[in-house]
């Protein structure tokens, strides 16, 4: 997909602001049994298709809406990921402007995931 200039401007900006680890990052963490959220931030009818094992759905739409009501904890530990670290990176920012600590946008999103061959869900 090409991104307009704007749109990717917004995304540089944010990502100057944020956290990211890379799909082998948050894999280690998951087989490490580390204690966090993991957050797909797309579009309903893309979760329902397929997400990575073991994640929530919160669409970038409504994050800053239920953010609270599904993590109220803002010292949670959050993993965020849409389809390739854009609009995760983008919703990572806008929740630490709420007040949330520790937020991770996971670079090269869901299509870095399955080229790495890790586990998928289908269905939600």
């Amino acid at each position: 997909m090409k991104h307009s200039p704007e749109f990717l401007k917004l995304v540089n900006d944010a990502k100057k602001n944020i956290k990211e680890f890379t799909v082998l990052q948050v894999a280690e963490k998951i087989k490490s049994k580390e204690k966090f959220f993991f957050v797909d931030v797309r579009e309903d009818d893309e979760f329902r298709q397929s997400h990575a094992e073991g994640s929530i759905h919160i669409g970038k739409g409504v994050i800053e809406r239920d953010i609270e009501n599904v993590i109220p904890d803002k010292s949670s530990e959050i993993v965020l990921y849409c389809g390739g670290g854009f609009r995760s990176a983008l919703a990572a920012e806008a929740i630490m402007k709420m007040g949330y600590k520790n937020v991770i946008s996971m670079d090269g999103g869901i299509r870095r995931w399955m080229e790495a061959g890790l586990p998928l869900k289908s269905g939600g």
